[in-house]
């Protein structure tokens, strides 16, 4: 029979795998959005469409919190800690789309990859988590494989990767991102993810609508092309309150460097979510920089503290 000790190591190991599993989910959902907000990004303000994708996420999450695990009232002690969560996130997609307006998908892309290293340090600073010589290796290679794909293994297309205002304003939404994970481990009280997912995302819209009230107020959402609405609910349903979802489960379960190195992969399903939308497929010249993300995520799904 199984000893208790390693019935427990069985069940960690489960949990872990879990974990793997949801941000594997979260780097197809994500990339998503990079495909369809690119299209959409200049027929409304960034602001507005994120007010809208907020309030739609809170509703949905909060339905499923409600039928699931319950809305205590013991879930919502120190609700600063949303509000601050919140911000973060809300910060994120506001100045993703903000730098989609100006900036090339690829080199926002690019900028995107860097989370992962940010997110690192984020974690020792608020966590004491250290990046083991292994980890700090699968990262530099998840980085260099990622790139890769990204300038389709052009070097000249790398060489002529310039950082201009839309790049420079997508860097500090990637490093909101990356605070936010370590931060939500730190700051989580074992609220259940569906409870506290719910609970930021309604923090994020509480700070968003007044900043936005104008812009929202402006658009004239009748007259919106189809791809915005499209963008939207993609947005909102799939990567917001879904991914938002799995970030929180995952981020309770590995180490934030482990959850971020998942952003790796999100140029790969960029690829697939181009050929799937009718916009090419990629020469076999990227095929090296999958491999090496792969890679980099094999090195990284090994237990670092055996």
């Amino acid at each position: 029979m199984m000893s208790k000790a390693a019935a427990a190591q069985a069940g960690r190991l489960s949990e872990q795998a879990r974990g793997h599993l949801a941000m594997l989910l979260f780097a197809a959902l994500v990339a998503g959005s990079f495909s369809l907000g690119a299209q959409a990004a200049n027929e409304i303000a960034p602001s507005a469409i994120n007010v809208a994708r907020f309030a739609i996420a809170a509703v949905l999450l909060g339905s499923l919190a409600a039928v699931g695990p319950g809305l205590r009232r013991r879930h919502f002690r120190a609700p600063w800690r949303y509000g601050l969560l919140g911000a973060l996130y809300a910060a994120y997609f506001v100045l993703m789309f903000e730098g989609l307006k100006t900036a090339p998908p690829v080199s926002t892309s690019a900028m995107f990859t860097l989370t992962p290293l940010m997110t690192a340090g984020f974690g020792w600073l608020l966590l004491r988590q250290v990046v083991t010589p292994r980890m700090a290796l699968a990262l530099s290679v998840g980085a260099a494989g990622a790139l890769w794909v990204i300038f389709r293994g052009d070097p000249v297309a790398l060489l002529a990767f310039e950082i201009g205002r839309g790049e420079a304003i997508y860097f500090i939404g990637c490093a909101a991102h990356a605070l936010f994970t370590p931060a939500a481990r730190l700051l989580n009280r074992g609220e259940p993810a569906l409870v506290s997912s719910f609970a930021i995302m309604v923090g994020g819209l509480v700070l968003l609508l007044p900043i936005a009230w104008n812009e929202v107020w402006a658009t004239d959402w009748a007259a919106l092309p189809v791809i915005v609405w499209v963008t939207l609910f993609y947005v909102a349903v799939f990567a917001s309150a879904i991914t938002f979802f799995l970030l929180q489960y995952a981020a309770m379960r590995l180490p934030s460097a482990k959850v971020m190195a998942y952003t790796y992969l999100v140029p790969s399903f960029v690829i697939l979510w181009e050929a799937a939308m009718g916009n090419g497929v990629p020469s076999a010249l990227v095929l090296p920089g999958v491999g090496l993300s792969a890679l980099a995520l094999v090195v990284l799904l090994k237990d670092e503290g055996r």
